[in-house]
């Protein structure tokens, strides 16, 4: 690290549990964030100030005035911009050490596949199913690490699916396909800073699963009950039937 990167990263290197050994492969990590909306905004922001050497950004929407109630990476100037590079703006503001990709068009099943493989760590904060499906199925046969994510009117959860063995459960032990309907936002509704902080706790189970620093949510569900803040935590298990992980 130069002088201004030990600066910059003090305050993680001061952590017995991160230090410099593990500032260092934070700068040397590549993370991938499927939406830059209300989860995608504050992890992005997040991990750039924590010094991700490469973040990748992929979303193809643009920024409305709706969603700066909760979506903080984007500005009032920014509406109409992509919210990929209305994100890089911010992130490169608050850290240019850092590298940002974009992409701004939907992602085909090959390139997505390739790309993840491309990735120490994958955050999914998009809104609809058929994305996080894939996107699931991607970390699978990559073994990539899958930091999951939801928020919706005061409800929230997050996960991680590490992909790393055998016995790993993935996002579709959880949830069948056809089984559930994706409520959005719009429909129903959110607390702003409750997307807020889950989209934060995903940049915290990021930093730890790259390294190495405590225990991860790998394994283990957490609903979030943000009306009478309330955590449940949820073991989960391998589906013998699951049609991506299991063999």
């Amino acid at each position: 690290m130069t002088p201004e990167q030990t600066e910059r990263y003090s305050r993680h290197i001061n952590l017995p549990q991160i230090g410099e050994t593990g500032q260092q492969k934070l700068l040397d990590a590549h993370v991938m964030i499927i939406g830059l909306g209300g989860l995608g905004s504050p992890a992005a922001l997040y991990l750039a100030a924590s010094g991700i050497g490469k973040l990748t950004f992929v979303d193809f929407d643009i920024v409305e005035l709706s969603n700066l109630q909760r979506q903080i990476a984007h500005t009032s100037d920014r509406i109409g911009e992509l919210k990929t590079h209305s994100a890089r703006q911010a992130c490169l503001e608050l850290n240019p050490d850092i590298t940002i990709e974009t992409i701004d068009y939907e992602l085909e099943r090959d390139e997505l596949f390739e790309r993840v493989n491309q990735c120490s760590v994958v955050i999914e904060g998009s809104d609809n199913f058929p994305t996080r499906f894939l996107v699931n199925e991607a970390c699978v046969v990559n073994s990539v690490p899958l930091v999951s994510g939801a928020a919706i009117r005061f409800d929230g959860q997050i996960t991680v699916f590490a992909n790393n063995s055998s016995d790993s459960p993935c996002y579709r032990c959880l949830y069948k396909e056809g089984g559930e309907t994706a409520e959005t936002c719009s429909q129903t509704g959110v607390l702003a800073p409750f997307v807020g902080m889950v989209g934060t706790m995903q940049a915290i189970e990021t930093i730890k699963l790259i390294t190495g620093a405590g225990k991860t949510l790998q394994s283990r569900l957490i609903l979030l009950d943000g009306l009478n803040m309330e955590w449940t935590p949820v073991q989960l298990v391998k589906s013998p039937d699951c049609p991506v992980c299991a063999n």
